[in-house]
C-alpha cells in the first residue's frame, strides 16, 4: 500500500484527507506543523507528501527544500494562494503538483496516483541507459549519473530530462514536455516548464547564459544535444 503524508494544520483538512486516503487502500501519517511532519518524513518510507505553504512553525516552502535536500518523493502543495506566481513558485522548487484551496479530495487523491503511475507509465526502456554523451539515465533507480557524478533532481526533472534524452537532437515543444515529461495534469503549466529546464540545467553545470547541453530552439522548445560537448 502506498503512503501519504499529510503535513497540514488545519485539522479538519487532515481528518478528511485521511478518510478518503484509506478508503482507496492508502496508508496515512498526519502532521500539523513543519517540524513533526519533516520527522514523520526521517521515520517512515513515504511515497506521497502533501504539503501545506501556511504551517504555523514554518513555510511550506522551508519544508519542501528541506526535504528536496535529501529526497526526490512525490510532493504536492496544498494551499488557498492560488496566484500563478505562487504556483510558479512551488513547482519551480521541487513540487510535484500543485492543488488550490478549496479542493476536492477525490482530485487530490487521483493526483497522487497519477503521481506514482508515472515512472512505471515510462518505463519501456527500463533499467541504466548510457544515454547521450557523458549522461547515464537509470529508470529503476531514478537516478542520474553526468560525469560520473550523482545528480540528485526531483521526479519532475528526472522526467524532462529523460524525455529530452530519449531523443537527442529531437526539438520538444513545451506543450509536448507537459504532455509526454508531465501528464495531462500539467494542462496550462506549460511556462513552468522553463523554470524545471533552468533547474536541470543548473545542476548538470551546463551554463544558463550559453546553454550546450540542453539547447532553447527560439520560439519553439528545446532539445538535448546529440554529442554534449566535452
Amino acid at each position: 500500500m502506498p503512503h501519504l503524508l499529510v503535513i497540514e494544520d488545519d485539522a479538519d483538512v487532515r481528518r478528511l484527507i485521511d478518510v478518503y486516503a484509506r478508503a482507496m487502500g492508502w496508508t496515512v501519517s498526519t502532521a500539523p506543523d513543519a517540524g513533526t511532519g519533516l520527522q514523520a518524513f526521517q521515520d517512515i518510507p513515504v511515497d506521497v507528501v502533501v504539503l501545506d505553504l501556511l504551517l504555523p512553525d514554518a513555510s511550506g516552502y522551508d519544508v519542501l527544500r528541506t526535504i528536496r535536500a535529501s529526497s526526490d518523493v512525490y510532493v504536492i502543495l496544498l494551499t488557498a494562494l492560488g496566484s500563478e506566481a505562487e504556483r510558479m513558485q512551488g513547482l519551480g522548487q521541487g513540487a510535484d503538483d500543485y492543488l488550490v484551496k478549496p479542493f476536492s479530495p477525490g482530485e487530490l487523491m487521483a493526483r497522487c496516483q497519477a503521481l506514482l503511475r508515472r515512472p512505471r507509465r515510462r518505463s519501456d526502456h527500463s533499467g541504466t541507459d548510457p544515454g547521450p554523451g557523458r549522461l547515464v539515465i537509470d529508470r529503476e533507480r531514478f537516478e542520474v549519473l553526468w560525469d560520473g557524478r550523482r545528480v540528485l533532481l526531483t521526479a519532475l526533472e528526472f522526467r524532462l530530462l529523460d524525455a529530452l534524452a530519449r531523443h537527442p537532437g529531437r526539438v520538444f515543444t513545451r506543450e509536448q514536455l507537459v504532455r509526454d515529461a508531465l501528464g495531462v495534469d500539467y494542462a496550462g503549466y506549460d511556462r513552468v516548464i522553463d523554470v524545471h529546464i533552468g533547474h536541470v540545467r543548473r545542476k548538470l553545470g551546463d551554463d544558463p547564459a550559453a546553454p550546450q547541453v540542453i539547447e532553447t530552439v527560439r520560439g519553439v522548445g528545446y532539445r538535448f544535444r546529440a554529442e554534449p560537448p566535452e
